[in-house]
């Protein structure tokens, strides 16, 4: 008797199903007998499982193609509406023999590399978020010896600070553009802008130059913020991406902490122009690293990549990937994707509020860019460099919060199972289903940690108390911001999956917002109101949104009963 499956195609990674296929028919075209007994042993191409799926979860397998979540924050793909871009979906025996999927072992699937090149890959793509929010920050040692040179004031200096993160904030655009042509494109031509605005920057004769160049410079390079997230969920499974989530996580947020300190040092015994200089060789190294380590990882444009392929060396026209059925223009993606974010953040008060929480909290480190160099010299007679080292505080909390992350996982599998007992479903096989509100624990202990590491800060920035005093503030403030930004982000998601990357570009439009705005009346608060009252005003602010989060954990599943974008 005739064995199946002993034809591979080894550059196609086509099991031997797909040899039907070879002849440009599908098998059941077969006109060599018309007994069942007598066609040949050879099925379509088509996933392992052979269960007839339904009408919702075939359309979630066909969006899951397009949408990979980022927590981030910073954005991720958005989900493509199967309604307009899909065929409708079939059962076993309708479905087209000709459309290309995935293979159990085929080794073009980004999630079957190897886990060093996956790592690669992870460390490659975190170095560019660092380097690009860490040039948001370096930029800020450079006032001192910048200003005077261009004839201009402290605060119109720091408008560069603002437009690059003006420019990080627009970066979700990159999302609809990616997939339409893969991650890969997009990087190298981001990054290459990247380093083209940063020649300006370096060479600068005025303020005007630098400050639309570092506008410039943050609309290219966030394209890592906004696209490479997607990167990891392309090669990990959900059940994989607790740890390269979590490094690619923090990378964004170190970058603005080390960047006084890195700044600091360079502009201590260099001049200010090398703090862009160090930057463009940094984004060189990148690049050449992208072109020769970071494939396509992009699961529609590798099937597609697949499918054309196919055709060219089989010569039959019929393959096609799912994709390729779509019907919509870059131009009516990119525009809905702009308009959706606004739409949310209209009529979702959840991701409103929550928002509005961590652009204030990312506002507040973007001021803390002016306040600590103000503080710290002032009181302490701190150099430059030194100045630097204050960020130490915050640096370090960070990775901090990211360890505790696996008590929060096993936090909200305790939640899972407390609900599944108390409503009788408990007692069944496999893992309880959790809730998005079962995300806001960290956010709900974060809260007291920001509002009481403010006023730990504020209220010990006397010159007759050690300094180390007010850096270990700044450490509680920098512990309870990454827990209360990990949490929001990961709830949004969890609320709104089908919108959200919409969900999260709003939260990146508000918070880069807030982030643009604060160092432009920083310095001004700490001259006006004193150091003490100053961070007193900010802690207040946190104070009044303390209880939101305690809120959205015990209610939140009532109010996305009444959404039209969040789902149960």
């Amino acid at each position: 008797m005739e064995e199946k499956g002993k034809y591979t195609d080894p550059e196609l990674g086509l099991p031997a199903s797909s040899a039907a296929h070879l002849e440009g028919k599908p098998p059941s075209l077969s006109s060599s007998s018309s007994s069942p007994s007598s066609l040949p042993a050879f099925e379509p191409i088509r996933a392992a499982s052979t269960r007839r799926p339904s009408r919702d979860t075939a359309r979630s397998k066909a969006a899951s193609l397009q949408r990979s979540i980022s927590n981030n924050g910073y954005g991720c793909d958005e989900p493509v509406d199967p309604d307009t871009s899909f065929p409708e979906p079939q059962s076993d025996d309708e479905k087209d023999p000709f459309e290309v999927t995935w293979d159990p072992s085929d080794r073009l699937n980004p999630r079957n590399m190897t886990l060093t090149k996956k790592w690669i890959i992870i460390t490659i793509t975190s170095f560019g978020s660092f380097i690009v929010t860490n040039a948001s920050a370096t930029y800020t040692a450079t006032y001192g010896q910048m200003a005077p040179e261009f004839h201009s004031s402290r605060l119109v200096a720091t408008i560069g600070l603002s437009t690059f993160v003006l420019g990080i904030a627009l970066g979700p655009f990159w999302s609809p553009l990616a997939e339409f042509y893969g991650r890969r494109p997009i990087y190298l031509a981001s990054f290459l802008f990247f380093m083209i605005f940063l020649i300006p920057s370096a060479l600068a004769q005025n303020i005007q130059t630098m400050v639309i160049a570092r506008f410039f410079q943050g609309l290219a390079g966030s394209a890592f913020l906004s696209v490479s997230g997607g990167t990891v969920g392309d090669m990990f499974s959900r059940e994989e991406m607790q740890l390269p989530m979590a490094i690619f996580t923090l990378a964004p947020f170190i970058g603005p902490s080390t960047g006084p300190l890195i700044g600091g040092v360079t502009n201590s015994f260099l001049s200010w122009r090398w703090t862009h200089y160090i930057v463009l060789i940094e984004s060189a190294v990148l690049i050449v690293s992208l072109w020769f380590f970071v494939p396509e990882t992009y699961h529609p444009v590798l099937l597609t990549r697949k499918a054309q392929n196919l055709r060219r060396t089989t010569g039959n026209p019929n393959f096609y990937a799912p994709t390729e059925k779509m019907t919509r223009s870059v131009l009516s993606v990119v525009s809905h994707s702009l308009l959706r974010p606004f739409q949310i953040l209209l009529f979702e008060p959840m991701a409103l509020i929550l928002d509005v929480y961590s652009a204030i909290l990312l506002g507040l480190l973007y001021l803390f860019f002016g306040a600590f160099p103000l503080v710290f010299s002032t009181n302490y007679g701190f150099n430059l460099w030194q100045v630097g080292l204050t960020f130490m505080g915050l640096l370090l909390a960070m990775p901090l919060a990211i360890m505790t992350m696996p008590f929060w996982n096993r936090y909200r599998n305790t939640l899972a199972e407390r609900r599944g007992r108390k409503s009788g479903s408990g007692s069944g096989s496999g893992e309880p289903e959790g809730e998005p509100e079962d995300q806001l624990p960290m956010v709900v202990v974060a809260a007291p940690l920001i509002t009481g590491g403010l006023f730990w800060f504020g209220f010990t920035t006397y010159p007759w108390i050690h300094w180390i005093v007010p850096i270990i503030g700044s450490f509680v403030f920098g512990m309870g911001t990454m827990l209360a930004f990990t949490g929001i982000f990961t709830f949004l998601v969890d609320a709104y999956p089908r919108y959200a990357a919409s969900t999260l570009a709003g939260n990146a439009l508000v918070r880069c917002s807030f982030a643009a705005a604060f160092p432009l009346f920083g310095i001004q608060m700490y001259e006006g109101l004193g150091f003490q009252w100053a961070t007193g005003v900010l802690a207040f602010l946190t104070l009044a949104m303390l209880p939101f989060p305690y809120i959205f954990f015990r209610y939140g599943k009532r109010i996305r009963a009444r959404s039209k974008f969040a789902t149960s």
